[in-house]
């Protein structure tokens, strides 16, 4: 007793038989599990038992902003500094290094006279110590003006950070 539409019959007219057809007409069995490798018990009493599965660490939400390392503030705040040592640096490196080379290679230049009895290298040596000065204002001043405001904001930035760190600790415990 053959019906129509029976997915086992042989000669069901709905679809022809292709004796060479590579996939069969009927619903292949669902896969089973690999059997696993290890038996979960110990098969020799001298075997340490078998160690639990480890767990997933817990996902925790990204922060809205990235991370204080990774920060551009940071890029600044280096580059900020850098160019304020650099300034004050050649500020008074230069000077001095201006003085000794006109003192070697231009001494009639060094020993003539400003004034009635006041030689040139005498001058550009007691303007030595207001360019030290001068080095040192410039240096506090752009560190007043560009390093400590990035400074703060990047220290307060940190300081919000690790509340919100120690925020989210006390509320997972």
């Amino acid at each position: 007793m053959s019906s129509p539409y029976h997915p086992y019959d042989p000669h069901d007219r709905h679809r022809p038989h292709d004796p060479f057809s590579p996939s069969p007409r009927y619903p292949a069995p669902p896969a089973a599990p690999p059997p696993s490798p290890s038996p979960s018990y110990a098969t020799y009493p001298w075997q340490p038992p078998v160690p639990p599965e480890p767990t997933a660490p817990p996902r925790h939400r990204t922060p809205d902003h990235p991370p204080l390392g990774h920060h551009s503030d940071l890029r600044i705040l280096r580059t900020a500094y850098r160019w304020q040592r650099r300034v004050a640096t050649l500020t008074a490196l230069g000077y001095f290094t201006l003085f000794l080379i006109l003192s070697a290679g231009a001494p009639g230049f060094m020993t003539s006279t400003v004034t009635d009895g006041l030689p040139v290298g005498l001058l550009l040596a007691l303007l030595q110590l207001p360019v030290t000065w001068l080095a040192i204002w410039l240096y506090e001043h752009t560190a007043s003006r560009y390093v400590d405001p990035l400074a703060d904001r990047i220290r307060k930035e940190a300081a919000v950070d690790a509340k919100r760190e120690a925020g989210k600790r006390e509320a997972g415990r």
